[in-house]
């Protein structure tokens, strides 16, 4: 515990990460108890006034990382935030994805869908910052940890451009859920958007609950996909807590934005392929002292997002047989 402590204060001061923490948690009440205070459906328009919304605070945070943290001749802060933000965004809709799989199969209605995502989210950040620190711990302790990150990096790029089964989806063989399932009884039908009831006097879980517990571990591991490519970017905790944090905050209005366009994405995990075998590899390049400058990374990286997303707009569909 002491470790990943003397890791956050070695980065940045206190009050730095008790700031950044303030500002999420107050963001995240505005979210709740204003905007979203009343259930309803997140029409494609809110959806992308709230992705821009995210997108400028994100980029205002890094303007503030511009002036407060000067970049030197080993480091450049500014643009690690910003890579490492455009590589989470990038992972971040291939988490939608599965979302949207996953709403379809519990039948959620829409209505109750960001509820799910905003618990879901707070839960993902707890997670991502207990990986994070000890992921940079680790690494800071026994460098050839990097090597496994690298080569793990490469076999998921590499199995993410494999075509996906139809029914490969099968959520109660998630061990959270058959766990969840032993501890206490679930209701066989929905709640409204409760997690929980009472039936005959005793709590029971409601499927909605199913549903959290099934985000939340679908998270955790997309979460030893992103964290690791971000390592490979910077070892500041600061930066990669930063912009992890950001691209998950705006993870639920993408989600709404791109259930919304879905087709624009055809080949967007082709492009997430290339970039964690691009990230994968750069990572095992520094056995043989080859370091890949953050300009580049960034260059690369921005070239295959956006090039996946023009081979989906330019390139016809085939027709279903």
């Amino acid at each position: 515990m002491l470790l990943p402590l003397a890791a956050m204060f070695s980065a940045m001061p206190w009050w730095a990460w008790a700031g950044f923490i303030a500002f999420v948690a107050a963001m995240l009440a505005l979210d709740l108890g204003v905007f979203n205070r009343k259930a309803h459906e997140v029409s494609l328009k809110e959806a992308l006034g709230w992705c821009a919304v995210w997108f400028s605070l994100a980029m205002a945070f890094n303007l503030l990382i511009a002036f407060q943290m000067p970049a030197t001749a080993t480091s450049r802060p500014a643009l690690e935030f910003f890579t490492g933000y455009l590589i989470e965004l990038c992972l971040s809709v291939d988490n939608v994805f599965v979302f949207i799989v996953i709403f379809q199969y519990f039948r959620v209605e829409p209505r109750y869908q960001h509820r799910v995502l905003f618990w879901g989210i707070i839960g993902a950040v707890v997670m991502r910052a207990l990986f994070i620190f000890a992921g940079v711990s680790l690494i800071n302790r026994f460098h050839w940890i990097i090597y496994i990150f690298g080569a793990f990096l490469i076999y998921t790029g590499i199995k993410l451009a494999q075509p996906k089964k139809e029914d490969g989806f099968q959520p109660e063989k998630n061990p959270a859920v058959k766990l969840a399932r032993r501890i206490m009884p679930v209701s066989p039908h929905f709640h409204g958007g409760a997690f929980f009831t009472r039936i005959h006097g005793k709590i029971h879980a409601t499927p909605m609950f199913l549903v959290l517990l099934i985000v939340e571990t679908t998270d955790v591991m997309f979460a030893l996909d992103s964290i690791p490519a971000v390592i490979a970017i910077t070892r500041n905790e600061f930066i990669i807590f930063t912009s992890n944090i950001f691209a998950i905050l705006g993870l639920r209005s993408l989600y709404f934005a791109v259930s919304g366009v879905m087709k624009l994405f055809r080949f967007i995990n082709i492009g997430l392929s290339v970039i964690l075998i691009f990230v994968g590899s750069k990572m095992l390049a520094t056995y043989f002292h080859f370091h890949v400058p953050i300009g580049w990374s960034l260059s690369i990286i921005g070239t295959v997002l956006t090039a996946s997303i023009l081979a989906s707009i330019l390139i016809p569909e085939k027709a279903k047989k």
